[in-house]
């Protein structure tokens, strides 16, 4: 049988609802990410995500192209929400998070999309790119639990983080699974236009590996139940920081983090602008990205 998500506790308490009402409140003057723009969303207002009141949503459907302990025999319901608190040139979905492909809608619609994921067989809702857009997927979230969700949450973002945002969701999120771009905060700055990422990023996946922990895995659905998964993305003459990104992982979480080492970049969106990042990695960069990775002593990579 597979494990009930944490966020049904929070709705027989009441507390789910008043943590959306908490998070909705943050829009009046917004510090949802480290932007802090402090515009009014409430009446519309954008800051640096571009988004206002309403979430924007791309696509959503039956996902079998992630992580296998993601995708699991069913599919991970993945909805990809438009606009981003991070613009990086080199973005595969350019297209949605800087083009703003999508169409505003309104919680009820959202709400039915997640129970419709689960309808289809989905394991998992797999919120992509939700870190602008929190308040609204609660909303939502309390709307689809009272109607019978029961599919544990998978939060999909860029590692851009507020440790404020991450408390409100300690208890709602089953599956923690960032991105860590970068280890260099210039770098960061320079590609994706984000102040200070490498020092907010690792606030804030401590706080998601001391909210879920490490990964749990059912063994009969091959999906995972709760805890933490980290991609990191191998970069063009390691623009990436792949070593130290490995070292604080194995130093200041576990030894034991699943980590998606990845090596598909390809030079999406403004790449081609920015060189080196208008080429593919080598076959050599990515090899050197799995060895340091094994010399700080990660046990659960993946290079999927």
């Amino acid at each position: 049988m597979e494990k009930r998500p944490s966020y049904l506790n929070l709705l027989e308490t009441g507390e789910l609802e008043a943590r959306a009402k908490a998070a909705m409140a943050n829009l009046s003057s917004c510090t949802l990410c480290p932007h802090e723009c402090k515009v009014n969303r409430l009446e519309n207002e954008k800051g640096f995500c571009r988004i206002g009141r309403k979430a924007m949503v791309a696509s959503f459907g039956a996902h079998f192209g992630e992580e296998p302990p993601i995708t699991g025999k069913r599919g991970s319901g993945t909805v990809f929400f438009s606009g981003c608190n991070m613009r990086c040139v080199f973005c595969q979905n350019f297209e949605i998070s800087q083009g703003l492909e999508g169409q505003e809608i309104e919680k009820e619609y959202l709400a039915f999309i997640f129970l419709s994921l689960q309808e289809g067989g989905c394991h998992n809702v797999n919120l992509v790119t939700p870190t602008h857009v929190m308040p609204q997927i609660l909303e939502a979230l309390v709307m689809a639990a009272r109607e019978g969700l029961k599919i544990p949450i998978v939060y999909n973002c860029g590692g851009y983080e507020s440790i404020t945002s991450l408390k409100l969701l300690k208890g709602i999120v089953d599956i923690y699974m960032p991105d860590i771009k970068y280890s260099d905060n210039q770098i960061a700055q320079k590609y994706s236009k984000v102040k200070r990422y490498w020092d907010h990023c690792k606030k804030g996946v401590k706080e998601m590996f001391r909210q879920v922990g490490n990964l749990q895995v059912d063994a009969s659905t091959g999906a995972a139940t709760r805890g933490l998964l980290i991609r990191h993305l191998v970069l063009p003459q390691d623009l990436s920081g792949t070593r130290e990104v490995c070292r604080f992982i194995s130093r200041e979480l576990s030894p034991e983090t699943v980590v998606n080492i990845m090596d598909q970049y390809r030079p999406y969106g403004m790449a081609k602008k920015y060189p080196p990042l208008d080429r593919p990695i080598t076959p050599e960069e990515f090899a050197r990205a799995i060895r340091w990775a094994q010399e700080e002593g990660l046990t659960n990579l993946l290079t999927f």
